[in-house]
C-alpha cells in the first residue's frame, strides 16, 4: 500500500544536500572567526606574566620585583607573578628567561651580576650581550658593609684594619659567584690586601639571615635589605661603597671616609628574551615607566636607600647602552683582579 503524507518532507538531492553542508560549515567558521577576534585584538598580554627574580625570596632584587609587579599588573591588565630562580650567582635564573619563549609573557629583573657573569663563568648556557632585550633601568644604590652584633670593631677603619688581620680567619657571606656581594667582598680583598674565608649562600636573604644569628662575621649587602637590619639593630654597619653618604643612615661613613676606597653601585634592569615582538617590548617598558613614576614606590626606594634612574636614562634606548658598558666594564676590573672564568655550580 502507498501512503501518501503530506506532513513528509519532500526528499533533497545530493549535489543539494552538499550544498547546504558547505554552507552551514561556513557559517559555523564565520561564528568561530567573530568569536576569536577579540583575543586577536586584545594581543599582549593574553596571560599572566612570569617576573623571574634570579635570587632567594627576601632579599634585594625580590623586594623591588614585587614593588614592581604588583603596580604593572594593574597597568598590563594582567597579573604580574614573582618567581625566584637562585642559583650560580642569579645565573640559573637568567637561563631560564633566557630560553623562555620570546612572547614578553616571561621576562628578568637583575643587577650587575648579569653583566659581569661573563667574566665569572666558563659555561653559560646563554650569550649575556645578545640572549636579551633591555626594557628599562630602574633603581640605583650602593652596598653597605655590615657585621654581626658581636664583632669586635665598632668603625669603619677598625674593620677594615681588623679584616686585614684576621685574613681567611674573618667569614664574609655571598649569594653566590657573581652576586654584588661576591663581587663587593673581591673588591674590598683587593683594597685592604687580604681575602677572608667567602661563604656562598643561594641568595642574599638567607646570608642577612645568618648574619643577624651570628653564624657568620660579616656580610657587604645592597642597601635595599641591609637598612632595615641596621635601622634595627640587628646588625653593625660600617661603611657604604657609594661617593656619598647616604640620607637614610647619615651616621655610616663612605668607605672613601675610612680610607679605603671601594666603588661600587648597583642597578637594576628589567629584561625580556631576545626576539620578544615589538608590541610585548612596548608595552613592557610603558608599564615600567609608569611604575617608576608612582610616589609610592620611589618613597619606597628612598627608605631604602637607593633612587630611580631619571626618565631618560630608563628607556630601552639607554638601557642598551648602559648595559653593554657594565658588561666591558666588569670584563676589565675582574681580570684585573685576577679573577679566572670558572664552571658554574
Amino acid at each position: 500500500m502507498t501512503r501518501n503524507d503530506t506532513n513528509t518532507p519532500p526528499r533533497i538531492g545530493t549535489s543539494r544536500r552538499a550544498g547546504l553542508a558547505l554552507a552551514a560549515g561556513a557559517l559555523a567558521v564565520g561564528f568561530a572567526g567573530l568569536a576569536a577576534a577579540p583575543a586577536l585584538a586584545q594581543g599582549f598580554p593574553s596571560k599572566p606574566i612570569t617576573l623571574v627574580v634570579a635570587f632567594a625570596a627576601g632579599g634585594p632584587s625580590d623586594v623591588i620585583a614585587r614593588l614592581l609587579a604588583e603596580h604593572m599588573s594593574r597597568t598590563l591588565g594582567q597579573q604580574v607573578v614573582v618567581e625566584n630562580v637562585a642559583g650560580a650567582g642569579g645565573t640559573t635564573g637568567s637561563a631560564r628567561v633566557a630560553s623562555a619563549a620570546p612572547d614578553g609573557h616571561t621576562i628578568l629583573i637583575h643587577h650587575l651580576a648579569l653583566k659581569a657573569a661573563p667574566a665569572l663563568y666558563n659555561n653559560l648556557r646563554y650569550d649575556t650581550a645578545t640572549a636579551f632585550e633591555p626594557l628599562g633601568m630602574i633603581n640605583t644604590g650602593p652596598m653597605v658593609i655590615t657585621g654581626k652584633m658581636a664583632l669586635a670593631p665598632n668603625t669603619a677603619a677598625e674593620f677594615f684594619a681588623f679584616a686585614k688581620a684576621q685574613g681567611d680567619k674573618l667569614t664574609m657571606a655571598h649569594a653566590g659567584v657573581g652576586s654584588n656581594s661576591h663581587l663587593c667582598i673581591l673588591l674590598m680583598g683587593q683594597a685592604i690586601g687580604s681575602k677572608p674565608t667567602q661563604v656562598a649562600y643561594r641568595g642574599t636573604g638567607p646570608a642577612m639571615n645568618d648574619l643577624v644569628a651570628g653564624q657568620v662575621d660579616a656580610l657587604c649587602d645592597q642597601s635595599t635589605s641591609a637598612i632595615p637590619q641596621i635601622q634595627g639593630n640587628k646588625i653593625k654597619a660600617y661603611a657604604v661603597t657609594s661617593p656619598q653618604r647616604l640620607d637614610i643612615i647619615k651616621d655610616v661613613p663612605t668607605t672613601r671616609e675610612a680610607g679605603t676606597p671601594i666603588d661600587m653601585t648597583i642597578w637594576h634592569g628589567l629584561y625580556a628574551p631576545k626576539g620578544t615582538p615589538a608590541e610585548a617590548l612596548g608595552k613592557l617598558s610603558s608599564a615600567l615607566q609608569a611604575a617608576m613614576k608612582d610616589d609610592g614606590i620611589n618613597a619606597r626606594f628612598a627608605s631604602f636607600g637607593t633612587t630611580a634612574f631619571p626618565e631618560a636614562q630608563r628607556t630601552p634606548a639607554a638601557h642598551k647602552v648602559a648595559f653593554e658598558a657594565e658588561i666591558a666594564k666588569w670584563a676589565k676590573a675582574l681580570k684585573e683582579a685576577g679573577v679566572n672564568p670558572a664552571a658554574a655550580n
